[in-house]
């Protein structure tokens, strides 16, 4: 489709999906395609009012006569105005209306999409999918389609009454047309390629400033400003780079312009006035119908400015449409992915009992490396399964399985004795709750980051939930307590309150399944007693699965199980474990353990 975009035929199929979108506002599009033909034909008014009034009034001194036309003519500017008003105003909301309802479906989609679309396509790819190319698709309305459309009609109106006033005075002016057009196709050859790289090093540039902003304290850490804004200068010259192409086609193209418009306008003065001023003036009576007035003269040098100036900005215009339809296939492109989690299941039941069943699971982020290997485990209701391993065990991914971020390649998890796939996605997900290490806060309040706005939690919830975190007085001293803002990605607390927060708002939606990845290790020792205290409490009736580096936490669960390389080492409980001699567990809890010796000493 993208080849169909860039190449030199418009991509009607992909002209259809955008207009599909114009469907609600039918009425809209087509006052607006009716304004357009209005003014195209209006246009041509003003001309023809001014070469009567010449003709047939100034000339022959008639005051009253030229009054009328005056006032005919203030009326026709006066309609003009009042239509070019209200054809501006629709097209432009047409074409805010059409990205608002795309903007919504695109973000929808986006957050649908399984994790592992976004672990190899960059986010400033996305903002700028979401943003900068959805403005281009307003453009196809406000200044592309329609106005394409009435630029075309003024243009053939135009030369249509040239002719049909004085055919071979409209052929002799009309000389460097072929000119014109040639040059037009040229310019809209250059600066769409132009535009294409200035939309590429905009996609760079909103990447680099995407990473670099996120990460800005790494860059201070390691000191690494002066480096950073090198790299930056670099991918900054390159969008200025390709503004400047696209600009220098301008400053060649409108100056070819003027000259062929001065062109055309010596030959309809120099031709004109010659059949005006000599003898064969009677001649051409004979052979035309009628002279060459200066009405007709004045009327034509008007036709001329308005047979350019359209012309002149019609490259341009196709050009914003060829952009538009680029950034609509670049859109659709999005919209058309299918790295979703299949919905096809719709069972809803009205509870889950928790029940988690892997059986023979094998799972790869890709074809060739399994970071999963025959996994098979059960958790009955309301108990604990502890995950433990070296860092690239497969600890995270058997959680994200669990959610249906990944597909996995074979075997089965079922959660009560059904297949989560045959579970509608969101009921899946509502149902289990996930407290991950790197916690991610919203620009917002307090309340707001907990609940995420979900209109059937109360605040009085939200207090009650994280009184049993113990919480609660932190955010009480707080500006505003749960109505305080804790800034972009929570930086306005600390690393430990915001785990706090994150823990609160898993309690809140009263999950049957709650999961734990590395809940405590961003934590300090006071924190982590007050998390300890409230998972011994509510972990009571859920079933829940546990992933630590830390082993102390992790010493009351039901079943533990050693991952390494995908594959499971060992089973059991706590004591069972530390009973194999040699065994990953032991070697895990022994390292531990004397680490924290060597550091008490």
């Amino acid at each position: 489709m993208a080849d169909a975009v860039t190449g030199k035929a418009l991509d009607w199929k992909l002209l259809g999906r955008v207009m599909h979108y114009v469907r609600p506002f039918r009425s809209t599009f087509i006052i607006a395609v009716f304004l357009t033909i209005f003014l195209a034909a209006n246009a041509i008014v003003q001309p023809i009012l001014i070469q009567r009034t010449l003709d047939n009034y100034i000339i022959q001194d008639n005051y009253d006569g030229l009054l009328f036309m005056v006032e005919l003519m203030l009326g026709q500017l006066i309609i003009q105005t009042i239509a070019q008003y209200y054809q501006t105003y629709i097209t432009n909301w047409l074409g805010e209306s059409v990205i608002r309802d795309l903007r919504v479906d695109v973000f929808n989609h986006i957050t649908s999409l399984r994790l592992k679309y976004f672990d190899r396509t960059p986010i400033g790819v996305l903002i700028t999918r979401t943003v900068s190319d959805l403005e281009t698709i307003a453009d196809i309305f406000s200044e592309g389609l329609i106005s394409i459309m009435g630029d075309m009609l003024l243009v053939i109106a135009v030369i249509g009454y040239m002719i049909y006033v004085d055919w071979k005075l409209a052929l002799i002016t009309l000389i460097p047309m072929p000119l014109l057009l040639l040059s037009t196709y040229i310019f809209k050859e250059a600066i769409k390629s132009s535009f294409q790289e200035v939309r590429t090093q905009v996609a760079h540039l909103n990447t680099f400033l995407a990473e670099h902003i996120s990460g800005v304290s790494i860059i201070q850490y390691f000191s690494r400003e002066d480096q950073e804004m090198r790299k930056f200068k670099a991918v900054n010259t390159k969008y200025r780079d390709a503004n400047i192409r696209s600009n220098w086609y301008y400053s060649i193209f409108f100056p070819v312009v003027e000259i062929l418009f001065a062109v055309c306008m010596g030959l309809l003065v120099w031709y004109g006035c010659k059949r005006i001023l000599t003898d064969g003036q009677l001649a051409a009576l004979s052979a035309h119908g009628k002279p060459i007035t200066a009405g007709v003269l004045t009327a034509f040098i008007a036709l001329l400015n308005m047979l350019f100036r359209p012309i002149r900005q019609l490259a341009d215009k196709f050009n914003t449409l060829q952009m538009g339809m680029v950034g609509a296939d670049r859109i659709f492109r999005v919209l058309d992915t299918d790295e979703v989690a299949t919905n096809e299941g719709a069972l809803t039941p009205k509870e889950l009992t928790g029940d988690i069943e892997f059986k023979q699971v094998w799972f790869a982020y890709n074809e060739e490396n399994w970071v999963l290997k025959d996994i098979s485990f059960h958790v009955s209701p309301g108990k604990t399964l502890a995950l433990v391993g070296a860092t690239g065990a497969g600890k995270s991914s058997t959680i994200n399985i669990l959610n249906r971020f990944y597909e996995i390649g074979k075997g089965s998890v079922k959660i009560d004795g059904v297949d989560i796939r045959d579970y509608d996605v969101s009921y899946l997900r509502s149902h289990i709750a996930t407290v991950i290490q790197d916690v991610f806060l919203f620009t917002d309040t307090i309340e707001n980051n907990i609940t995420l706005n979900n209109p059937e939690i109360t605040l009085e919830q939200v207090i009650s939930a994280a009184k049993d975190v113990g919480a609660h007085e932190f955010i009480e001293r707080l500006p505003g307590g749960y109505k305080y803002n804790v800034m972009e990605r929570g930086a306005t607390l600390s690393a430990g309150q915001a785990q706090l927060i994150s823990f609160i708002r898993a309690l809140v939606y009263n999950p049957t399944i709650l999961v734990l990845d590395e809940a405590t290790s961003s934590v300090d020792t006071e924190t982590e007693h007050l998390i300890q205290n409230a998972i011994s409490k509510l972990m009571q009736g859920r079933t829940a699965i546990v992933i630590a580096h830390r082993l102390s936490t992790i010493q009351n669960a039901d079943k533990i199980i050693v991952l390494d390389h995908g594959e499971i080492k060992e089973m059991g409980t706590h004591q069972e474990l530390l009973k194999i001699e040699n065994g990953y567990y032991r070697k895990l809890y022994d390292l531990q353990f004397n680490s924290a010796g060597i550091n008490r000493d």
